[in-house]
Order: structure tokens, then sequence, then C-alpha cells
């Protein structure tokens, strides 16, 4: 299995996802909730746990990384995100017929590519550099660490907002999946596809550096 890490910015650190996190989400979940139309967000403790328990079950099969969000400056949780659908190409190939999966990732193996999803923030943390600093810390994880060649981002082709998030990142629009998955409004939603290759991230690290240190700079500023 892969090890849990964390990954820490300047502005916040992901850390593993415990158990022990669950008032924390619950609470940071608890403002303004209307950006979590197409999201799958706790509402209640009781569901924080049931969150936190997916996605450690996840994690045991191999296949995801979960993390909370601290926002460094205030201590506080402030979201959530994970790698998830992750896998390993096994060579030789082909695959055997029917197979979707390699074997599990692994510190020795560590996944060929990798999906970031899952990702929430607290309403007062949206709008910010969270956002671009946890998908440039988990970026530069898969590509830099594990040498991922792909990574996968999809939201639902409804959520506007998230889809210009992702296109601000650099990331290609790969198409529309359709009737994809149930859909967190009791429907059956159309999934958007969007990815960064190996060969793309070069530019797109650059894209996101130069995002967070206009950010710092502005909020500089306004210190003064």
């Amino acid at each position: 299995m892969l090890t849990p890490v964390t990954l820490q910015g300047n502005l916040i650190c992901l850390e593993p996802m415990t158990m022990d996190h669950a008032q924390d989400l619950y609470s940071a979940a608890l403002e303004e909730r209307s950006t979590y139309s197409y999201t799958n967000v706790p509402d209640s403790l009781e569901s924080a746990k049931r969150y936190i328990d997916d996605a450690l079950r996840a994690y045991e099969n191999g296949r995801a990384l979960p993390f909370v969000v601290r926002h460094l400056e205030t201590g506080r949780i402030i979201g959530s995100t994970r790698f998830l659908d992750l896998d390993v190409f096994k060579w030789p190939p082909p695959w055997p017929p029917g197979a979707s999966s390699g074997p599990v990732p692994s510190d020795e193996n560590p996944p060929t590519v990798a999906e970031i999803g899952s990702t929430w923030y607290a309403a007062s943390f949206q709008r910010t550099g969270v956002n671009t600093e946890c998908k440039l810390l988990m970026l530069t994880h898969a590509f830099d660490t594990w040498h991922s060649i792909r990574v996968t981002l999809k939201t639902d082709a409804r959520n506007e907002r998230s889809r210009a998030a992702i296109q601000r990142l650099g990331a290609a629009f790969e198409g529309i999946r359709r009737a994809h998955i149930p859909a967190t409004d009791g429907g059956i939603r159309d999934t958007a596809y969007y990815s960064i290759l190996e060969n793309e991230w070069h530019a797109v690290r650059s894209n996101l550096q130069e995002r967070l240190q206009r950010g710092m700079k502005i909020t500089a500023d306004e210190k003064l």
C-alpha cells in the first residue's frame, strides 16, 4: 500500500485523513453551503464519520489517498481532497481481456495514473489561493514523486463553477461522459472530464506558481 504523506505549502497543509477529523470537517461544512449542490459534503457529524469511513475503506483497498486541508495561519481544518482511481500499468502489455485495473499501487509501485477529486472547502476559503496551492501540492506529488503520466480531474457537467476552476489550472478538456453516475441531487449526472499529462506538467506548474505569487502579492498589499 501507499504510505500516507503530509504535503505542506505556504497557505495550507494536506494531512492524512483520520476519523479524528470528523468534528473538524463537520464544522468546516457548517458555513454557507450554496456551492455544494453538486458535491458530496457532510451535513452532520454522523455523515462526516461516514464520509471518512468511506474514504479510509477506499485507501485500504489501495485505490485512494485521502487528505484533510489545514489552513496554516488559523490552524483550522477547512475542507477535504483526495487522490483516487489510482492505478499501476502492468508491463508488458496487453492486459488480459476485461481487466480494468493493474496491481494495487504501493511505495514500490507508485500510481501510473491518478485522479484528484472529492475536493471541497469551507465557504470562507473558496476563491482564495487555497485551491491553487492544494492542486500544486498534489500535482507535484503525482508527477515529481510518483512520476505518474496522467492526472484526471472530473466534475458534474452542470457544475460551471468547478469546471471553470479546473480549466484555470491548465487542464485539458476531454469531453462529457453521459449518464455516468448517480448525482448528489438524486438524478443521473453527466461528467465533464479533464486531464493533465506528464509532458504538460511544466507549463501547468508555472501557471499555478504564478497565480499563487500574484495572490500573495495582492494579500500583502492589502495589509499595508
